[in-house]
């Protein structure tokens, strides 16, 4: 089975699956998030050492032995400047470490780290992170990381020849970083909290809001906009975790999204949520593919000319145009029907990427397209 089709396949199947899958209620922690609650980036640059031979090249990356020079300086070790700058330090590499504050995290627990190469390291493999401050988008330093690298890759490298599995220049540590400090979070500060929506919709937020009027009563939870629900609450810390956790637990019933197509460009994915609609259309698409080739040619001079040989290519451009016939595609009110009348089309995923452009262009597509 040749890739192309392998891949028709696999879409057909995913559009199916998507078709029969039965619609169930969601709850309202799958569709809302509480406002406040949320996690927060770290960032820190730092060195790796113990490398076999694979770090930077330190004679293209000077911030590394610089970085080292200022580590070893806090160690009480003081390099001359024409020292330093000879340097070569094959087993050091300069890392940046990238990490998620999760929300109510508290001073002492730990948190996994990922470490990425900055400079030309071939390779972490076997590398230990030193001791690393995170810090947040304010200056302000929140976490600690140190620990040995989980690289999930092998290379191997002898006489110009290379082999490699995987990235080898970025791996992980996992409860490599400690927090040093805590986030406030405004979950307990006033009378209410607030609901955001993952997705703005005014029909999700009105079910949201009346889902919990009336588990709680009439007036304890109000929808601001298409994305924000406003929810009364109690001000007591144990009687209000208690009141968010029932009420992230409510179903919503008959829930259902807007309609979107989501387009992965990069890798030819196509996904249709249940919402999706075809209106009646008439689509036709061919193939244009153009060849190139080059034979290289040899042109001796004759006897006695003094010329000299000369290797000259000739080049072949053959241009090749499939015609396409015009497929009349029905009104499809469900998604089931939308994915059998795309089927019937016999597209590649990469030809869908353009029929379905096409179809929304020309108003047949309800539903909002979305390139990833």
């Amino acid at each position: 089975m040749n890739i192309s089709l392998l891949a028709r396949c696999t879409t057909a199947l995913l559009l199916g699956l998507l078709a029969l899958a039965p619609a169930q209620a969601s709850r309202i922690k799958e569709v809302a998030a509480i406002e406040g609650v949320r996690s927060n980036q770290l960032t820190g640059f730092g060195l790796v050492i113990g490398l076999d031979g694979t770090g930077d090249q330190t004679t293209q990356m000077p911030y590394t032995t610089q970085t080292l020079s200022n580590y070893l300086q806090q160690m009480g070790i003081s390099l001359p400047p024409e020292l330093a700058s000879r340097l070569q330090l094959r087993n050091v590499a300069a890392v940046l470490v990238t990490a998620q504050l999760p929300a109510f995290a508290r001073p002492g627990q730990s948190m996994d780290v990922t470490v990425s190469s900055l400079g030309n390291a071939r390779s972490l493999r076997g590398g230990t992170l030193i001791a690393t401050p995170l810090r947040g988008a304010d200056g302000q330093v929140y976490a600690l990381a140190q620990g040995s690298l989980i690289v999930a890759g092998a290379g191997a490298a002898a006489g110009g020849s290379r082999v490699q599995v995987n990235h080898l220049s970025a791996g992980r540590i996992p409860a490599g970083a400690q927090i040093e400090r805590v986030v406030p979070t405004p979950l307990l500060e006033g009378d209410s909290v607030r609901l955001s929506l993952q997705a703005s919709d005014f029909q999700t937020a009105r079910r949201v809001a009346s889902a919990i009027n009336t588990r709680f009563g009439d007036g304890v939870a109000r929808a601001l906009d298409g994305r924000s629900v406003e929810v009364r609450a109690p001000t007591t810390p144990n009687e209000r975790i208690s009141f968010l956790a029932e009420l992230e637990e409510l179903p919503l019933e008959n829930a259902v999204p807007s309609a979107k197509v989501v387009i992965n460009s990069r890798t030819g994915s196509i996904v249709l949520n249940q919402a999706v609609t075809l209106g009646p259309c008439a689509i036709a698409h061919g193939n244009l593919s153009i060849s190139i080739s080059s034979t290289p040619v040899i042109s001796q001079p004759g006897p006695l000319s003094g010329g000299q040989t000369v290797v000259t290519e000739q080049a072949t451009i053959e241009v090749r145009q499939e015609p396409g016939m015009l497929i009349q595609l029905p009104a499809a009110p469900k998604l089931a029907d939308v994915v059998r009348a795309l089927n019937t089309l016999g597209a590649t995923p990469a030809d869908l990427l353009a029929i379905l452009q096409a179809i929304k262009a020309a108003g047949a597509l309800n539903a909002e397209l979305e390139v990833i």
